[in-house]
């Protein structure tokens, strides 16, 4: 019998609400369902012939063929994005925009084409398509538009575009992936070779469609479909100046790696295991609903999803009876019904995963609990599960699972909350729910993530920054931090590209290699060497103090901790100055030293970084100060080591100088607040990445320490710093220096040796969050292949000279972004 209007209110019950697909079949069918790749502008036939399925997760049926792309493939995208290049640039900021905002409208008049074609292709519920994807898709065309208007005012002159971008995107959201990459790209000028993943390819190629009827210029734009073959192709190539990559940690890691040592600017957003974390003066019913946007969107494939959810004893039974409740009433079915809430896992290999690790979770003995219902048989789908008395160590609490899995367990205080927040080598997203808004920004900025929302989830917008802490990569996406990504500085891009001869004769045993090695003695004294000045003032070999007796010995040694450490292994080599002549000795550090350093440093971070910024700003000034009184000693060391007299002057004068500027960003490199369409407001806090190894150049060596210590530790960054390896002295004369300034013991931490040896120590360590490195292409490869261990953020100079006596090479933003990271925090008002 058919039931009323009125029947259906008393009872509550939902009937269908389908979604009509006419039009996207109208689309594909235009197309006849096959697929050529997107290149200079036009459809171009797969250089091999070989395609593959697009399917339909909700029933498997085929939706089209879609190219397979090829090396030949990728070249010629690669061709098509550089030729267009001079032109997209010579645009100017006003030409970009006008483009982008054309966008912009074609995205919300094909708004529905895109939803539905989103949802057929993707498996998400059309609510989800057509309420928060697309629409964001709109708004952040919108909002670049807006930063390409700015360019010659906010960027033009300091910053430049990369060039030609290779972009990866997955497959949970594939319009709003690229437009999160394709939108700030051409906005910063840049031109774009996008792979979207090979299940979800379909509204990428209709977006490539949207862009020829626009009339945006040919090669702009192009799109490759393709596997991970293609995905390969691009990252290999030669011609590409960046890549952007979006997925899982093993393939962001594996990217790291392949392209170390070529130059390429690199961000990756990776995986996730986002804690969810309920204090016991939480309002259970948001929680409940929270949880609900947490893990149950997107069918739990989010990388932020908020997969463990942490509760406080207190309210532990209420909040996990409130949400089987809730489970009961979920439904899941058809993606393009309006009324369901979990649609379609996207294929059988991941729905087979997410099997696979609910039974090893039950086998590890965590509780399962399932809702009653059962879910559809056609298609992929998997119900809402929920494990409770869960171990911290558990494979289900430290794995990424990507589908509609919450882990639970508790907590007691909120520190307990944090270190179990924290346990996890992920650091992408966290929520924090409760009503005590003192609480609420007290937890956020401990947890280590990129974003925090404070009673809310998985809220996002272009205004806002988005991305990850540890191993979910590094980069942002969105706001004024994710403009970064796609501008280098102009003057380091036009600086000269070989190494200096300085650096490449150290790095190949030239000038400044070691001397005898093999000799050493106790308490840093050495072998056949003469003798050296007291204070760091050394003379010649063999050189004598007053009455014709030999000066005191005073080799330096590191510094770690705050005091000063010999060496592990006892040894030292000679420092050379003009003409070979030896000036002094320093300490060859090794593996063990670099350890110790990172230890002290570690031990130091969390203080310094929770010290007041006026307080590292006087620190600096203290150094400054106390500096300035060893003006003469420090400008004859210089001298002493091959600077010119005017040179050795000019150097001590910059360095105090840069002293002075970054004791002045100390307090003014601050946060933003960031205007999202949202009743909230949104936090963007610069973060220090906790430590940093430092590995100097050889050039200008005091001026080279200061240039780059004093951003890292203004910062409130803890630092293990390898100094100039040539001239190590001007580095280990200001030990002192460093005493006498209040520098707490392990902020700065001084090894010596050989760059070669200690820099990949540093890179390897999984307890250093970034290396910089200033040095020779091929260590600067090393360091960038080493820091996948951990997916470390890294700062190489690719063999380019950097003249540091240049303000803008030597000092200014770029150093302060290298030494942050930002962290977004929501936070929603009103009643």
């Amino acid at each position: 019998m058919a039931k009323t209007v009125a029947d259906i209110f008393e009872t509550m019950e939902w009937g269908p609400a389908p979604e009509s697909r006419r039009d996207a079949d109208g689309w594909l069918d235009a197309h006849e369902r096959r697929f050529g790749h997107f290149v200079d502008g036009d459809w171009r036939e797969p250089s091999e012939g070989e395609r593959f399925e697009s399917l339909n997760p909700a029933d498997g049926s085929v939706l089209a063929q879609v190219a397979q792309g090829s090396a030949a493939d990728v070249d010629a995208a690669v061709a098509a994005a550089r030729a267009a290049l001079p032109g997209w640039q010579a645009l100017g900021g006003h030409g970009r925009a006008r483009y982008l905002y054309a966008i912009a409208r074609a995205v919300q008049r094909n708004a529905r084409m895109f939803s539905v074609l989103e949802t057929l292709d993707n498996g998400k519920p059309i609510r989800e398509s057509r309420d928060i994807d697309i629409p964001l898709v709109a708004r952040h065309f919108y909002h670049h538009a807006g930063w390409a208007q700015l360019w010659e005012t906010e960027f033009e002159g300091r910053w430049q575009p990369v060039g030609v971008v290779g972009q990866i995107i997955p497959w949970n959201f594939p319009l709003l992936m690229l437009a999160w990459k394709i939108a700030p790209a051409l906005a910063m000028g840049n031109t774009v070779v996008l792979k979207p993943a090979e299940f979800t390819s379909l509204t990428a190629l209709r977006f490539a469609e949207l862009c020829r009827s626009i009339g945006l210029p040919k090669g702009v734009v192009n799109i490759v479909t393709g596997d991970g073959r293609t995905g390969q192709a691009i990252v290999a190539h030669d011609d590409v100046d960046k890549i952007a990559f979006t997925g899982s940690t093993e393939v962001g890691r594996a990217i790291r790696v392949a392209t170390a040592g070529s130059g390429k600017k690199l961000s990756l957003e990776l995986g996730g295991k986002s804690p969810f974390v309920v204090f016991d003066d939480a309002d259970l019913d948001s929680v409940v609903e929270g949880v609900v946007d947490a893990i149950w969107f997107n069918q739990g494939q989010v990388c932020c999803a908020g997969s463990r959810m942490l509760v406080q004893e207190g309210v532990a039974e209420r909040a996990i009876a409130r949400l089987k409740a809730r489970m009961e009433k979920l439904r899941v079915g058809d993606p393009l019904d309006k009324s369901i809430d979990i649609g379609a896992i996207i294929a059988p290999v991941q729905l087979e995963r997410i099997d696979r690790l609910v039974k090893q979770g039950v086998e590890e003995g965590a509780a399962m609990w399932q809702p009653s219902w059962s879910c559809p048989t056609d298609g992929w789908f998997y119900p809402p599960t929920l494990f409770t008395d869960v171990s911290p160590s558990a494979t289900i609490t430290q794995e990424e699972i990507f589908g509609p899995v919450l882990v639970t367990t508790t907590f007691r205080t909120p520190e307990e909350a944090v270190e179990l927040a924290n346990n996890t080598r992920y650091g992408l997203a966290a929520s924090v729910w409760t009503e005590n808004i003192n609480l609420a920004l007290d937890i956020a900025p401990a947890i280590k993530a990129g974003t925090v929302w404070v009673n809310c989830t998985n809220f996002f917008d272009a205004a806002s920054g988005f991305g990850g802490y540890r191993e979910s990569g590094y980069g942002r996406e969105g706001g004024r931090e994710g403009l970064w990504e796609y501008v280098t500085a102009a003057t380091a891009a036009t600086a000269a590209t070989a190494a200096t001869a300085a650096t490449a004769a150290t790095d190949a045993g030239g000038e400044g290699s070691h001397g005898s090695h093999g000799s050493h003695g106790g308490d840093g004294s050495h072998g056949s060497h003469g003798s050296h000045g007291s204070h760091g003032s050394h003379g010649s070999h063999g050189s004598h103090g007053s009455h014709g007796l030999p000066r005191i010995d005073r080799t330096p040694k590191l510094y770690v901790g705050g005091k000063q450490a010999r060496p592990d292994g006892g040894y030292s080599y000679d420092v050379t100055g003009a003409g070979g002549a030896v000036v002094g000795e320093a300490g060859l550090g090794n593996r063990k030293d670099v350890r110790n350093a990172v230890a002290a440093a570690r031990k130091a971070a969390a203080g310094w970084a929770r010290a007041s910024a006026h307080l590292r700003a006087q620190i600096l000034y203290y150094i400054a100060e106390n500096l300035e009184a060893r003006q003469d000693e420090m400008v004859r060391r210089l001298r002493a080591m091959g600077a010119s007299g005017e040179g050795a002057r000019r150097e001590f004068d910059l360095s105090i100088r840069r002293l002075f500027t970054y004791a002045a960003w100390a307090d003014k490199y601050d946060g933003r607040v960031h205007h999202t369409p949202l009743r909230n407001v949104t936090l963007a806090m610069p973060e220090p990445l906790g430590v940093i190894g430092i590995v100097c150049p050889d050039e200008a060596p005091l001026l080279g320490f200061v240039s780059t210590v004093a951003p890292a530790i203004s910062r409130g960054n803890a630092v293990v710093v390898v100094p100039s390896e040539r001239a190590p002295l001007a580095a280990t004369d200001l030990y002192q220096v460093l005493d006498t300034s209040d520098v707490p013991g392990g902020v700065v931490n001084i090894v010596t040796g050989r760059r070669s040896e200690l820099a990949p120590v540093l890179a390897a360590h999984d307890d250093v969050e970034g290396v910089w490195y200033f040095g020779a292409d091929e260590g600067g490869a090393e360091v960038e292949r080493l820091s996948a261990g951990n997916m470390k953020r890294t700062w190489v100079g690719h063999g380019g000279a950097r003249d540091w006596f240049d303000a803008r090479q030597g000092e200014g933003e770029s150093f302060l972004w290298e030494a942050t990271q930002v962290k977004n925090i929501w936070v929603p008002y009103g009643e």
